[in-house]
């Protein structure tokens, strides 16, 4: 899988792009078919408590999922967008079991 990381209005530190590397690729785990990702990381202004954001977009052959999710921490709202596509990768591969 090839894993872009974009980060807006920051530097993202090499720990936290090895950390969102290492989120990323346990989705290959539920399905190896996914091509390419694209994450990025934002800096929502006015600085307040919830003010991380992560926007995941993976692609796999034929279809694209996506998932934006806030957190205290970027690792927070990474997480939270790792999981979201997980669920959309689970139903979507459920979907083609059915057909």
């Amino acid at each position: 899988m090839n894993i872009r990381i974009q980060s807006v209005n920051f530097e993202a530190t090499e720990a936290l792009q090895t950390y969102v590397e290492k989120k990323m690729s346990k989705l290959e785990r539920f399905h190896d078919g996914i091509l390419a990702a694209d994450v990025f990381l934002k800096v929502i202004k006015p600085e307040t408590v919830m003010n991380k954001q992560a926007e995941i977009k993976a692609s796999v052959k034929g279809e694209e999922f996506f998932a934006s999710k806030t957190g205290n921490s970027f690792e927070e709202a990474v997480d939270l967008s790792v999981e979201a596509i997980d669920k959309q990768v689970k139903k979507h591969k459920e979907k083609l079991t059915k057909k």
